[in-house]
């Protein structure tokens, strides 16, 4: 697997459904290596992905694979989490 950069905010409802959606995936995939971003706390390093307005936002490979938006359902995310590790699995 690829490594994979998700970029959040603490007491986000969205990423706290990005982060069962992980828990739930890592079940089907093979370990995934999950360099998570806390934008508040690490915003030099969230700078650097300068193409996402949204969080929760995962990379892979520096290419932006999913980026939440607002009033997205959990079924959605689960799907756009899921895309991610295939692509990372790629």
């Amino acid at each position: 697997m690829k490594p994979i950069t998700l970029i959040k905010i603490n007491g986000c409802p969205y990423c706290a459904a990005a982060f069962k959606a992980i828990d739930e995936l890592k079940k089907n995939f093979p370990p995934a290596t999950i360099d998570i971003v806390d934008e508040k706390i690490e915003p030099s390093r969230a700078a650097k992905f300068t193409d996402y307005y949204y969080v929760p936002t995962m990379y892979v490979d520096g290419r932006k694979i999913y980026e939440a938006h607002p009033g997205e359902t959990y079924g959605e995310c689960f799907a756009n989490v899921k895309k991610v590790f295939e692509v990372a699995q790629a």
